[in-house]
């Protein structure tokens, strides 16, 4: 009995010795696993430091950081949430734009200030609304014909003739070249064949030879026999007084139909030439380009009763100031209404130099002018041949064919093409 007493007393020993040793060995279980994880942890930031050097500068850095992160247990530093610090050089980015933006940008701002230093000198100063009304143009225009008219009170027909027959005859002739130069030539041509039939039975080699300086000469001289013949068959020798029945004649077309109605015959009507056309475009009357439609918008604007003065006024205003290819702006009577002004020469004394006829003190285009262009200071024309004194020589260079008192020997060649008419 003693014996198994004191076998239970030794068991119970035991079971109390190992009872006592287990907590040790959990404690020391526990101890190792510490050490792994610390023994990790400082694997990790040594890996760490040697691929991201410039983690560590941060770390260095920001010393607020590295304390906070010394007190963070080693469990929570795994290594997903270390990319953070890479994502730092955004600034630098964003600094790219913010420093490129405004340069990009200065000089798209600079460029309406460049314009708006240029835009003063395009400018006209005289030229009237885009919108200008109907009523406004008329205004205008009316007050641009009243103009002219002052300046050129002994406006007239610029080719030189005696009798219906005569104008209808020059009117023609005057096609591709210069009134002066018709005048030059038809004192000839009248005292050989005074009469349309005189000039319908005339040898046409002998009517080509005299209108040869005229230019297009063969043609021409088709055309007035062929008119000639028309007013001895069909009109009894008389020019007739009707629009339908003149642009019927050989050669005669509406301009030199209202040409002869107006001054012949006194009826109204508007002559579409080369200078009248030029000018009411420039003038911004109308922006047609065909002749019959620029008589029926202009014939708008006007009183039936001034188209013919107005026509005279306005190819008197386009021959002696306003210019195809330099107009004298600088002496222009109307630049305030004109919105082409500054298109020619502004300055009056170089613009003064560009003058014809009687506004530059120059001959004119008529050998026999009015009295009334005399008495304004006009210097009639020279006749074919005739000599021109060295102070009356033209103001711009012209042709050989146009200058006033060019020798036979200069005219043009047969069926040469010759400048715009006046």
């Amino acid at each position: 009995m003693a014996a198994t007493a004191k076998k239970a007393a030794a068991v119970k020993r035991a079971a109390s010795a190992r009872k006592a040793a287990a907590p040790s060995r959990k404690t020391a279980a526990g101890s190792k696993k510490a050490a792994a994880v610390n023994k990790k942890a400082a694997a990790s930031k040594g890996a760490a430091k040697k691929t991201a050097p410039a983690k560590a500068v941060a770390k260095k850095s920001s010393p607020a950081k590295a304390a906070v992160r010394k007190s963070t247990p080693a469990e929570k530093l795994t290594p997903a949430k270390k990319p953070v610090p890479a994502k730092k050089p955004v600034p630098a980015k964003k600094a790219v734009p913010a420093a490129v933006t405004p340069a990009k940008r200065t000089p798209a701002k600079a460029t309406p200030a460049k314009a708006a230093k240029a835009a003063p000198a395009k400018a006209t100063p005289a030229k009237p609304p885009r919108n200008e009304s109907h009523t406004a143009l008329v205004r205008r225009a009316r007050r641009i014909n009243r103009e002219l008219a002052e300046v050129y009170p002994y406006a007239h027909p610029e080719l030189d003739f005696e009798n219906p027959f005569q104008l209808v005859v020059a009117t023609v002739l005057s096609a591709q070249t210069t009134d002066l130069r018709v005048n030059q030539t038809t004192p000839a041509l009248f005292g050989k064949y005074p009469t349309p039939e005189d000039l319908a039975g005339a040898n046409p080699e002998e009517v080509e030879e005299i209108l040869r300086p005229t230019g297009f000469f063969r043609a021409k001289t088709k055309s007035v026999i062929g008119l000639s013949r028309a007013l001895r068959d069909d009109f009894g020798g008389e020019v007739p007084v009707r629009l339908e029945d003149l642009v019927k004649l050989p050669g005669v077309g509406r301009k030199t139909a209202f040409v002869v109605l107006g001054n012949a015959f006194g009826r109204p009507g508007i002559t579409v030439d080369t200078h009248f056309q030029r000018l009411v475009r420039r003038w911004q009357w109308t922006d047609r380009t065909e002749p019959d439609k620029i008589e029926a918008a202009i014939g708008g604007l006007f009183p039936k009763s001034e188209w013919t003065m107005l026509s005279h006024h306005v190819i008197f205003h386009g021959r002696r100031i306003c210019h195809a290819r330099k107009p004298a702006c600088g002496a222009c009577p109307i630049a305030p209404l004109c919105p082409a002004y500054g298109e020619g020469e502004t300055d009056p004394e170089k613009a003064q130099k560009l003058l014809k006829y009687e506004k530059g003190g120059f001959p004119g285009q008529r050998l026999n002018p009015p009295q009334s262009y005399l008495d304004a200071g006009g210097i009639p024309a020279p006749p074919l041949g005739a000599t021109i004194p060295s102070a009356s020589a033209p103001s711009a260079p012209e042709s050989a064919a146009s200058a006033p008192g060019a020798p036979s020997s200069a005219a043009p060649a047969p069926g040469s093409p010759v400048r715009e008419a006046g």
